[in-house]
């Protein structure tokens, strides 16, 4: 079955679709985006991600393409017509096509393209087994925390993991602590048994998966402690994991070749990952 593209109020062929070669968004990554979960046919934590979404439009003052009402109305027409049951769903919102200018152009209408694709999540083996990380600087823009298309520093440091045989590359700031993955948030779990990740200030993006397990972590009786930790502590951990919408909850067990714990996936984050598919497959599941 061929793919399915929506651009700009126009469902077409996903080889077909198109926006204007002076769309800011190709030019000046003038544009923002969200990924989103979907789960038998229905979208994961809907809500939480178009509040992102507003967020990051209005931190670059983009208009917003359409209501949320059309917006879920398209977003779901995208998945029901790629057949997509497990997967998920790509949108995102330019400033629009203009003379190419660096000021913001006048009048100009946002463009909105979504794509969806079925998918799998990390392999079987990953959960069971966990993965390695590798620390790298920091070197993104000063506001992460805007879900912005300019991820050129994210694939570069994607693909060093890559090289280096690793599944993830965990970010470093200045003073040496962790700021987030290069697509995931990055957390710890102290010999204490509490459950560390950094707080959501500008220099990481506030991941969905992220708010949806600190919501989840009120319910098990864990401690949660939102602040920055070194590098030095992560790798002295107890346990360690990343989390992101196509990952949920995925184990740590080694961060730049240092086992974390004794190098496998901790009963804390096992728990934390049933307890987030647990989350995620109720929504599925839907009223």
């Amino acid at each position: 079955m061929s793919r399915i593209a929506y651009v700009n109020g126009r469902y077409l062929l996903h080889k077909r679709a198109s926006v204007h070669i002076e769309d800011r968004g190709f030019q000046f990554a003038d544009a923002v985006y969200e990924v989103i979960a979907v789960r038998r046919g229905r979208l994961i934590d809907e809500g939480m991600h178009l509040g992102r979404l507003h967020r990051s439009l209005g931190e670059l003052r983009i208009a917003v393409p359409m209501s949320d009402a059309a917006m879920r109305a398209v977003m779901a027409e995208v998945v029901r017509r790629n057949r997509v049951l497990d997967g998920m769903l790509y949108l995102q919102v330019s400033r629009g096509s203009a003379p190419r200018d660096f000021a913001f152009p006048r009048h100009v209408k946002p463009s909105l393209v979504m794509t969806s694709r079925p998918a799998r999540g990390p392999a079987p083996r990953l959960i069971e087994e966990g993965v390695g990380v590798i620390t790298i600087d920091d070197i993104r823009w000063a506001r992460p925390d805007i879900k912005s298309v300019s991820l050129l520093p994210n694939a570069l440091g994607k693909q060093r993991a890559k090289e280096a045989g690793a599944y993830e590359a965990w970010q470093v700031d200045a003073a040496g602590n962790v700021t987030e993955g290069t697509s995931s948030n990055a957390w710890i779990i102290t010999g204490a048994g509490e459950v560390v990740t950094r707080q959501a200030d500008r220099r990481i993006l506030n991941g969905v998966t992220r708010l949806g397990l600190l919501g989840l972590l009120e319910g098990e009786g864990l401690r949660v402690v939102e602040r920055p930790f070194s590098v030095a502590e992560a790798k002295a951990a107890r346990e360690a994991f990343l989390t992101s919408t196509t990952n949920f909850v995925l184990p740590v067990v080694s961060i730049d070749g240092t086992p974390i714990g004794n190098g496998h996936p901790g009963s804390i984050v096992r728990k934390l990952r049933q307890v987030y598919d647990d989350y995620a497959a109720a929504q599925g599941e839907g009223p």
